[in-house]
């Protein structure tokens, strides 16, 4: 075999070796635990809406906190909604 051939069957058994692995994706450093590969943390914890029982994620919801306690609302009507009914019961 000429060393024109073997260059070239190494090269295929390389791209066949890179196919069958798959790309590579590069670590990203500094990346908190729990962090995604990216390096964000994760946001899209979904909660509950305490009025319509919807789930939404936790970082679209709106936050209100009431007697030291966090709710989570899917809109700002659900919110008011919620704080009519805590004040007809107090």
């Amino acid at each position: 075999m000429t060393p024109l051939r073997l260059f070239i069957i190494a090269f295929l058994l390389y791209i066949l070796y890179r196919l069958i692995t798959g790309p590579r994706r590069k670590k990203v450093r500094g990346h908190k635990k729990g962090a995604g590969s990216s390096g964000v943390s994760i946001q899209d914890v979904l909660v509950e809406d305490p009025v319509c029982h919807t789930y939404i994620p936790k970082g679209q919801a709106v936050m209100l906190q009431h007697d030291k306690q966090k709710y989570f609302f899917c809109s700002k009507k659900c919110s008011e909604i919620f704080l009519k009914e805590k004040g007809a019961e107090e």
